[in-house]
């Protein structure tokens, strides 16, 4: 089975470390479930045949469904974008690069969205032409990344989300809080949460990706979720950064959860002294004999 690579960059994205998170899921499993989806390298690396994946981000999640439903369409509108700026020269690039962020702005209100297939090509367009890949919000819910002055980038991406529409099929994707999944997850099922991490220092605080953050108490109601898929039979992996240790090593935690330090390349943060070595933990119930064990494809480039 080829590999299927991310067609957006997104903060935290786990393309380099595949290697360490894919080998402690499940070999086998019923159903695949994904609350954190972001750039949903992990699922589209194990490719699952069914599932929900999910993301509190509505145009995220709108972005996938029209790369499930309506990928022709979504491509041929990235294509009008790329002959557009092929003709531009750099000041005039970043000229139409805002221009296409109010625009991708002025398309959802009061949460619905005129016109989806669009605002999924301008989420691409903005993605690959923005400031280092990132998605943030400002507290009106307005996209404001600034222009990345990329040099003649690929902002199609026709062979990944052809790739990826094949991956996504038999997929539901929805757009709600992560607890959701206690809802639709059966024994033997398997869970990947991939929350916006606990900050190791304030500086490091990613949480504002989204309009209103995921703090303290959200870490422990994912602590205390992944508890309670446990009892169910559930197969649950997570990832965070060292401070939630302390979360899974308390004393009404099941012993079956594994916490183990990884190292992570990241290629966005804040500082830009501090985007090698980062450390992580990955967090497992999964027992080792019922592990995936290694895969060829692990350890993909993050993008291009």
């Amino acid at each position: 089975m080829a590999s299927v690579k991310p067609v957006l960059k997104w903060a935290g994205g786990k393309s380099q470390i595949l290697h360490e998170i894919v080998p402690r899921l499940p070999s086998d499993f019923n159903h695949y479930h994904e609350p954190f989806f972001g750039g949903g390298a992990v699922f589209f690396d194990l490719q699952p045949p069914n599932g929900t994946i999910n993301d509190l981000n509505s145009r995220l999640m709108n972005f996938y469904r029209q790369v499930r439903d309506n990928h022709e369409e979504l491509i041929e509108t990235n294509k009008k974008h790329q002959r557009e700026i092929d003709e531009l020269d750099d000041e005039a690039t970043e000229e139409y690069y805002y221009d296409k962020r109010d625009e991708f702005n002025s398309l959802r209100q009061h949460g619905l969205c005129e016109n989806e297939v669009l605002e999924a090509s301008l989420l691409l367009f903005l993605n690959r032409t923005c400031f280092n890949g990132l998605y943030r919000e400002n507290q009106s819910g307005k996209y404001n990344v600034p222009f990345g002055r990329r040099t003649s980038p690929d902002v199609v991406r026709e062979e990944r989300i052809r790739a990826a529409h094949d991956a996504l099929q038999n997929t539901d994707i929805r757009n709600q809080d992560f607890t959701y999944v206690k809802h639709v997850v059966g024994e033997k099922d398997a869970v990947y949460f991939d929350p916006p991490y606990k900050p190791v220092s304030e500086t490091a605080n990613f949480d504002d990706y989204l309009a209103g953050g995921f703090g303290a108490d959200k870490q422990r109601k994912l602590r205390d979720l992944a508890v309670d898929l446990h009892e169910k039979g559930v197969y649950v992996t997570i990832s965070n950064s060292p401070p939630a240790r302390q979360l899974y090593e308390e004393d009404d935690v099941p012993d079956a959860f594994e916490v183990e330090s990884i190292t992570a390349n990241r290629s966005i943060n804040r500082n830009g002294d501090d985007r090698t070595g980062a450390k992580e933990i990955i967090v497992t119930n999964v027992p080792q004999h019922m592990r995936q064990g290694t895969l060829s494809s692990f350890g993909q480039e993050d993008d291009a």
